[in-house]
């Protein structure tokens, strides 16, 4: 005997797409970050989670108490070199693949201390790989909405296909608003450029 009520449930509701597309569009709804923050830009990432900016509106509120549960480190403020060894030893208990978000110009390239500072590390880049730079001295905390969407645009072009054993690089869109110029000469990447010279 049929059932002419599974016909009519899902004659309107089909969705057709690729598995890579829907685990991407699972996995930037439901980022978790760590419950991470070294110093004042911490208060303005508390503030984006709070009820005002709502970080969880972008599937991004769950933050966790523990590295092994988290896929963001988002980190908010100086990093000393005292803590430079445990901010590493977070990010390699965080599993695969997890993101980094540098917030405030102390994380990104030192900040204030960055010529007289000897205890702080110029740019957390130097101890973990950072894929979002959010700049500001504090930043507010649209800025870090941009930047968790952008972390967003990452996992989104994200892809998991090969093909002839040769891995398919990812897709990351450029934002129509980021004011991003392609270079007109081929120029080498700076290696020096966060050496005191004075």
């Amino acid at each position: 005997m049929t059932q002419p009520w599974i016909e009519g449930r899902f004659e309107e509701n089909v969705i057709t797409t690729s598995l890579e597309q829907a685990i991407n569009w699972a996995r930037q709804a439901s980022v978790w970050p760590m419950t991470f923050g070294l110093a004042c830009c911490a208060i303005e990432m508390m503030a984006a989670g709070a009820s005002r900016y709502d970080l969880d509106r972008f599937g991004a509120g769950a933050f966790r108490a523990t590295p092994r549960q988290a896929d963001l480190m988002i980190v908010a403020g100086t990093v000393t070199y005292k803590m430079a060894s445990r901010v590493r030893r977070l990010y390699n208990l965080m599993p695969d693949p997890k993101f980094v978000i540098a917030m405030g110009a102390c994380t990104v390239g030192g900040g204030p201390y960055f010529k007289y500072g000897y205890h702080v590390v110029k740019g957390v880049d130097l101890v973990v790989p950072v894929d979002v730079y959010v700049p500001g001295c504090p930043p507010r905390p649209e800025a870090l909405l941009e930047g968790l969407m952008r972390i967003q645009d990452k996992i989104r072009g994200h892809k998991i296909a090969n093909r002839g054993g040769v891995r398919i690089e990812d897709e990351i869109p450029l934002p129509h608003h980021s004011g991003y110029v392609e270079p007109e000469v081929d120029e080498s990447p700076l290696f020096s450029h966060q050496k005191i010279t004075g």
